[in-house]
Parts: C-alpha cells; structure tokens; sequence
C-alpha cells in the first residue's frame, strides 16, 4: 500500500506502471486463414461470401419444416434430457472458468497478515524477553508488459467460443440423428401397413391354389408355392419389427429415457393398401418433405458449429504463439505492503508503529538449453495444425452440401422411376392372378409377379426414407435451419415467383397450427 509520506519514489513507480501497461502484446496479431471457396455449389446456383463465425442459433426448431408434432415434442425431450448435451454444456461451463482465471492475472495478489510473536534475545550479554504484535496489508503484481495475460486471456476467450460451438455442434448432432431415427421408424411403418396388406393378399391366393387342388385343377406345387411366398412375407414382416424395436431403443436413449419405459406408437394403418404415388410421398407418414431451395444461400454454411469451432481453436493457437514468445522477455514483479509494528498491543495503531515498504524485482532467464524456442516452436506447429484442421472442416463442409444435394436430386428422379416400376409390378401381378384363375398362367408366374411387386414397393419406401434421411443430412450440413424465408431471400430472380408461393404456403401453415 502507498502511504501519504512516501517519497518521490512512489510517484516514479506509479508513472512506471502506466507507461508498463502501455507495452505491446508480443506474438502476432490474428488474421483468418485465407481458403479458396468457391463462388457457388456445383448443385446449385447461389451467392458466395468470405464465411465468419456467428453466433449459432442451436435452438432453432428446424424440424419444424417436417410438420410432425411427435417429432418436435421429442426434440424438446433431447434438447433438455440428453446426456451429451449436459457435457457438452459443463464442458462450456469449464471453458468460461478457464477464461475467468486467465483475466485474473490482470489484477495484482492483495494478502492480509497479522501476528503476535514473543522472544528472548541476548545482545551484548544483555537478555530480553518481549512482545511483538504486527498488522499489515501486503501486494504484488506483475505488469503483463509483453502481452503474455494479454495473449493468454485471448486464447482461453477463443478456446471458450470454441466450447460454445461444440456445444451447439452436440444438439445439432442430437438433434439430426433423433429426426434420421424418427423418420426411418415411420418408413418401417409405412412397410409394415405394405406388408400386412400384401401377407393378406398372399393368404387369399393360398385359399385359392388350396381350393382348386382340392377340385383337382391344379398340382400339388401350386399349394407348396403359395405357402412359401406367404412364409416368406410373414418372415420379411417379422424382420421389420425387429428394426423398428433397435429404432426406438436409440430414439429412448437420445431423448434421455431408458428404453424399458419408451414406447412410440406406430402409425395409423392405412385403410387401403398403399399405392404407388402413397409409397413415393412423405405424406404417406404424415410429415413434409422441406422442399430444397434452387440457390441454397452460401452464408449458411458459416452457421455450422464445427466450421465455426475450428476457426476459433485457430485463434487460440495463434494466441499460444504471443504466450510462449513473451518467455523471451524479463519478468517484472512490482510489491507493496504497509501496517503496524509494536511491541504492545495497545500502541499498535500509534504514528511511530506505521511500517511500510515498495519494491519491484526483474527476472531474466539466461540459458535454458532450448526450452523456450522449444515452446515457441511448438505453439507455431499447433497453429499450422489448427489452420490445416480448419480448412480441412471447411472442404469437407463443402463436401457434405455438395453430397446431399446431389442425393436429393437423383432421390427425386428415381423415386419417380420407382413409382412407375411400381404401377406396372402391380398390374403384372393383377394380370397374372386372373390368369391363374382363367386357367391360362402357371402360378410360379403369379409367384414371379408378386415376389417383384412387393420388391418395388418396399424399393419405393426405401427410396422414401433415404429422401428424407438425406433433407436431415441437408440441414445438419448447413448449419441446421433453413427456411423458405431464406429461400427467398437468396434465390435467382428467375425462381422468385416459386420461393414466394413456398413462403404463402409455409405461412398459411404456420397460422393455420
């Protein structure tokens, strides 16, 4: 502490300390890692820009888009109950600690002391016994003169935005793989309804080989047939409960449930069987399927948290790099302390008991045998690690944008291949039971027709089902969470009258629930 009758050398010291603040951060300054984007996707027109990190927006309910009010309902389940998220969520809360603890070293160490000592002495064969009572105030501090705090505090605040990213990138990845699940058990739904219409067709053409070996119409082998083709239905049917049992344990875990206790209802079952144009529409599970925008808008792509991530882990290398650099420097400690000395209690607090003191000590490292150019080189190859790592997260962004638009686009045109191999399968098989009944057919024919309509069909809900699975891979891609608004917003002037009519609509929905 600095009393009132302290020398000029107090003052010098104050000025000392301010111009030591004043002093600049050693290490460089950070500057993004300059990538070669591309102007567009090679899937798609659209807007580019220099990507930045932003804040994500992990909440977003983009599932929104897919219309179902179980599927939301167990998004706000996950969001709060998943386990993964909760440590992701400590793992942030660590992170923020870190920082706070680095802006500690801005500030100097304050400590309080107080003592009582009584000792005997014998100076010149003079014995005394006494007292001695003291109360002080003592203070040190280190000036971050070269930047290390100032660095060190940049690079933990950069790891912490890191942190925060991760966090967001968990319910992103909670939330995209719950929906792929989700969605996939109302595709095994879909089947079970194909599967149960079709084992009750198959059952009918049994009673009919049964029926006419008993007249005596038709051989032996037409029964065995029959009976193999409905087996085999049953078994396929079986199968699909099995998948839709592992489906619901993952969905259970993912939203924090243990799956003993979870149970998802299945889907209504159709009243009649399910057609072609049923088996090629997301409709036939009662949700939508997000229509893709034509000029998908480029600055979604920064709203990924683990492009954002990596960025900032780049920031906090380049930070390291100014941490270990100020090791080359002197270290300056500056302390103070003040209080009482007496050797009774009573006149502790007297003017003649004041004591007080200042100093400051400089430090400086002479040989170490390499040890700082070793940690210098260090923070720099953990830079160039982190800048490779990010413009590899970058690529491999573009990559999955670039992945599940082509998927959607050839989804789309062979699902509606699919629906006219479908259409005709089904005739086949129509065709060829009456045959069968006119006399005119065998029925391994009929066995041949039925074996390829029910392969096209449940073709034709798997294709479903990977259309969606790859719309949730779309979203996860960009970030999670676009939305017609944004379709409108950064479509070519030639696809504007659509993006509008899919913004009414969207609109009229939203209202409408």
């Amino acid at each position: 502490m600095v009393l009132p009758d302290a020398p000029p050398l107090t003052r010098a010291a104050l000025a000392l300390a301010v111009l030591l603040l004043a002093g600049c951060a050693v290490g460089p300054d950070y500057v993004r890692p300059q990538i070669d984007a591309p102007v567009a996707f090679k899937e798609t027109g659209g807007p580019w820009k220099t990507a930045a990190p932003q804040t994500i927006d992990a909440d977003h309910p983009w599932w929104d888009a897919y219309g179902d009010s179980t599927l939301g309902a167990l998004m706000v389940q996950a969001n709060a109950a998943n386990q993964n998220i909760r440590v992701a969520e400590a793992q942030y809360r660590q992170a923020q600690a870190i920082t706070a603890a680095a802006r500690a070293n801005f500030f100097p160490t304050v400590g309080l002391n107080a003592g009582a000592s009584r000792a005997q002495t014998n100076s010149t064969g003079t014995v005394k016994l006494g007292t001695t009572d003291t109360l002080g105030l003592g203070a040190s501090w280190e000036p971050d003169i070269w930047g290390a705090v100032r660095r060190s505090v940049e690079a933990d605040n950069a790891s912490a935005q890191a942190s925060a990213d991760d966090l967001a990138g968990a319910r992103l990845s909670i939330q995209t793989t719950l929906a792929q699940d989700y969605l996939q058990v109302r595709v095994i739904d879909l089947q079970r309804d194909l599967y149960a219409s079709t084992t009750a067709a198959y059952a009918k053409a049994l009673q009919l080989t049964q029926h006419q070996y008993a007249a005596g119409t038709v051989l032996r082998s037409d029964v065995a047939l029959a009976q193999s083709q409905l087996k085999t239905a049953q078994a396929q049917a079986v199968d699909l409960e099995a998948q839709r049992a592992l489906l619901e344990h993952a969905i259970a875990v993912l939203t924090g449930q243990a799956p003993s206790s979870f149970t998802l209802a299945p889907l209504e079952a159709a009243a009649q069987p399910p057609t072609a144009e049923l088996l090629s529409s997301a409709s036939a599970l009662h949700v939508q399927l997000p229509v893709t925008p034509a000029g998908l808008p480029s600055e979604l792509l920064e709203r990924r948290p683990d492009i954002a991530g990596a960025e900032r882990r780049v920031q906090a290398a380049n930070a390291n790099i100014g941490v270990a650099k100020a090791a080359y420097f002197p270290q300056i400690v500056l302390s103070a302390s003040g209080g009482f000395s007496a050797a009774r209690l009573a006149t502790l607090f007297n003017t003649p008991s004041r004591v007080w003191s200042l100093g400051a000590a400089l430090a400086q490292t002479v040989f170490d045998g390499g040890l700082r150019k070793a940690h210098s080189d260090q923070a720099v190859a953990v830079y160039d690690v982190s800048v490779a790592q990010y413009k590899q997260t970058v690529l491999g962004g573009f990559q999955q944008v670039e992945d599940n638009l082509a998927t959607l686009r050839v989804l789309d045109s062979e699902s509606a291949l699919q629906a006219d191999a479908v259409r005709a399968a089904q005739l086949a098989e129509r065709l060829a039971l009456s045959q069968y009944r006119g006399g005119t057919a065998t029925y391994l024919s009929v066995v041949t027709a039925q074996t390829l309509s029910l392969t096209n069909q449940r073709t034709a809900a798997q294709v479903l089902g990977r259309q969606l699975a790859a719309s949730v891979s779309l979203i996860a891609a960009t970030g999670g969470g676009w939305t017609a608004v944004d379709t409108v917003a950064s479509a070519n002037t030639a696809n504007a009258a659509n993006a509008a009519a899919t913004v009414t609509a969207a609109t009229a929905k939203t209202s409408g629930n």
